[in-house]
């Protein structure tokens, strides 16, 4: 059974910065891509970040370009989010999930397990 648990949410002031954590078990983590997702309140998830297997790959959404970062230390089985330059419309729920292949993107079905999702408030 894979577990992801992600933490380094909170609260902050617009232009501040904040780094998730998503610690994995379960399933072989350096094999597989993984991504960070997000859902704002009354709106539908969305794709922010990925990175490949090895970490050789990554891709943003093209908002997000320049401002935050996915990392992946396969030793300690965790995936990071450096999200620098906040601003109020980042603030949502967000998501690390796991992905069933060494590459993805974007693709929801690409991905079979989900954490539970860290609170990322940003204020004005």
């Amino acid at each position: 059974q894979v577990e992801l648990v992600e933490s380094g949410g909170g609260s902050v002031q617009a232009g501040g910065s904040l780094r998730l954590s998503c610690a994995a078990s379960g399933r072989t983590f350096s094999s597989v891509a993984m991504g960070w997702f997000r859902q704002a309140p009354g709106k539908e998830r969305e794709f922010v970040a990925a990175i490949s297997w090895k970490g050789t790959l990554t891709h943003y959404a093209d908002a997000l370009k320049g401002r935050f970062t996915i990392s992946r230390d396969n030793a300690q089985n965790t995936v990071y989010l450096q999200m620098n330059s906040l601003k109020p419309e980042d603030t949502a729920v967000y998501y690390c999930a796991q992905s069933f292949l060494t590459n993805s993107g974007s693709n929801f079905n690409e991905y079979d397990y989900w954490g539970q999702g860290t609170q990322v408030t940003v204020s004005s």
